[in-house]
Protein backbone atom coordinates (compact mmCIF):
# COMPACT_ATOMS: atom_id res chain seq x y z
CA UNK A 1 0.00 0.00 0.00
CA UNK A 2 1.09 3.49 -0.42
CA UNK A 3 0.14 6.63 1.59
CA UNK A 4 1.89 10.00 1.30
CA UNK A 5 5.22 8.41 0.10
CA UNK A 6 4.80 5.92 2.70
CA UNK A 7 5.27 1.69 1.52
CA UNK A 8 3.70 -0.74 3.68
CA UNK A 9 3.54 -4.30 3.20
CA UNK A 10 -0.21 -5.84 4.59
CA UNK A 11 -1.14 -9.48 4.41
CA UNK A 12 -4.64 -9.72 5.01
CA UNK A 13 -4.32 -13.66 5.45
CA UNK A 14 -1.68 -14.01 8.06
CA UNK A 15 -2.92 -10.74 9.91
CA UNK A 16 -0.05 -9.17 9.35
CA UNK A 17 1.11 -5.19 8.31
CA UNK A 18 5.01 -3.66 8.18
CA UNK A 19 4.44 -0.79 10.15
CA UNK A 20 3.98 -3.64 13.05
CA UNK A 21 1.03 -1.77 14.84
CA UNK A 22 -1.54 -4.03 13.49
CA UNK A 23 0.51 -7.23 14.32
CA UNK A 24 1.24 -6.02 18.24
CA UNK A 25 -2.32 -3.93 19.13
CA UNK A 26 -4.50 -6.35 16.91
CA UNK A 27 -6.24 -3.31 15.57
CA UNK A 28 -6.69 -2.58 11.88
CA UNK A 29 -4.29 0.11 11.34
CA UNK A 30 -4.33 2.75 7.82
CA UNK A 31 -2.80 0.58 6.30
CA UNK A 32 -4.75 -2.37 6.35
CA UNK A 33 -8.28 0.00 5.99
CA UNK A 34 -6.28 0.77 2.95
CA UNK A 35 -6.02 -2.56 1.78
CA UNK A 36 -9.33 -3.66 2.74
CA UNK A 37 -10.55 -0.60 1.04
CA UNK A 38 -8.94 -1.40 -2.40
CA UNK A 39 -10.30 -5.27 -1.96
CA UNK A 40 -14.11 -4.59 -1.45
CA UNK A 41 -14.26 -1.45 -2.74
CA UNK A 42 -17.13 1.01 -1.12
CA UNK A 43 -19.40 -1.73 -1.23
CA UNK A 44 -21.60 -3.22 2.00
CA UNK A 45 -18.96 -5.81 2.49
CA UNK A 46 -16.41 -3.68 3.13
CA UNK A 47 -17.75 -2.15 6.34
CA UNK A 48 -18.45 -5.53 7.67
CA UNK A 49 -15.04 -6.70 6.52
CA UNK A 50 -13.05 -3.81 9.05
CA UNK A 51 -14.37 -5.42 12.43
CA UNK A 52 -13.90 -8.86 11.10
CA UNK A 53 -9.75 -7.95 11.63
CA UNK A 54 -10.33 -6.31 15.29
CA UNK A 55 -9.30 -8.74 18.31
CA UNK A 56 -12.72 -9.41 19.70
CA UNK A 57 -11.82 -7.37 23.36
CA UNK A 58 -12.29 -4.29 21.07
CA UNK A 59 -15.84 -5.17 20.25
CA UNK A 60 -18.53 -3.62 21.88
CA UNK A 61 -20.12 -7.03 22.71
CA UNK A 62 -17.22 -7.59 24.77
CA UNK A 63 -16.96 -4.41 26.40
CA UNK A 64 -20.53 -4.79 27.58
CA UNK A 65 -20.43 -8.80 28.93
CA UNK A 66 -16.65 -7.20 30.77
CA UNK A 67 -18.90 -4.75 32.36
CA UNK A 68 -22.05 -5.97 32.78
CA UNK A 69 -21.32 -7.49 36.43
CA UNK A 70 -20.80 -5.04 39.25
CA UNK A 71 -17.45 -4.95 40.95
CA UNK A 72 -17.68 -4.98 44.87
CA UNK A 73 -15.56 -2.53 46.33
CA UNK A 74 -13.21 -2.53 49.14
CA UNK A 75 -14.87 -1.19 52.50
CA UNK A 76 -12.20 1.28 54.23
CA UNK A 77 -9.61 -1.02 57.20
CA UNK A 78 -11.90 0.41 60.24
CA UNK A 79 -14.35 -1.64 58.61
CA UNK A 80 -12.87 -4.99 58.40
CA UNK A 81 -13.69 -7.83 60.22
CA UNK A 82 -10.55 -9.98 60.49
CA UNK A 83 -10.76 -13.48 62.46
CA UNK A 84 -9.07 -13.40 65.96
CA UNK A 85 -6.20 -16.25 64.78
CA UNK A 86 -5.41 -14.18 61.73
CA UNK A 87 -4.98 -11.02 64.14
CA UNK A 88 -3.04 -13.65 66.61
CA UNK A 89 -0.58 -15.21 63.98
CA UNK A 90 2.46 -13.43 63.58
CA UNK A 91 4.30 -13.48 59.87
CA UNK A 92 7.91 -13.83 59.85
CA UNK A 93 10.55 -12.66 57.00
CA UNK A 94 11.09 -15.28 54.35
CA UNK A 95 14.94 -16.52 55.06
CA UNK A 96 17.64 -15.42 53.72
CA UNK A 97 20.71 -17.51 52.91
CA UNK A 98 23.84 -14.59 53.26
CA UNK A 99 26.02 -16.98 51.08
CA UNK A 100 24.57 -15.83 48.17
CA UNK A 101 25.27 -12.17 49.33
CA UNK A 102 27.96 -10.69 46.98
CA UNK A 103 31.53 -10.69 48.74
CA UNK A 104 32.71 -7.21 49.64
CA UNK A 105 36.51 -6.76 48.38
CA UNK A 106 38.90 -3.96 49.29
CA UNK A 107 39.94 -2.27 46.22
CA UNK A 108 43.65 -1.40 46.46
CA UNK A 109 44.79 1.19 43.65
CA UNK A 110 47.87 0.40 41.90
CA UNK A 111 51.17 2.09 41.60
CA UNK A 112 50.24 4.44 38.33
CA UNK A 113 46.75 5.14 39.80
CA UNK A 114 45.23 8.48 40.58
CA UNK A 115 43.78 8.93 43.84
CA UNK A 116 40.46 11.17 43.28
CA UNK A 117 39.21 12.91 46.08
CA UNK A 118 36.23 12.69 46.99
CA UNK A 119 35.51 16.64 48.41
CA UNK A 120 33.57 19.24 46.46
CA UNK A 121 35.68 22.25 45.60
Amino acid sequence: MFDSGVTAKVNLLERSCSCWKFDLVKMPCEYVIAALRANYGDDVGYGNSIYEYFLPIYKFKTYLLASSKAISIVPPEAEWTVPQEVQDSKISPPSYDYKLERKKVKYTKGVGEIFKSKRRK
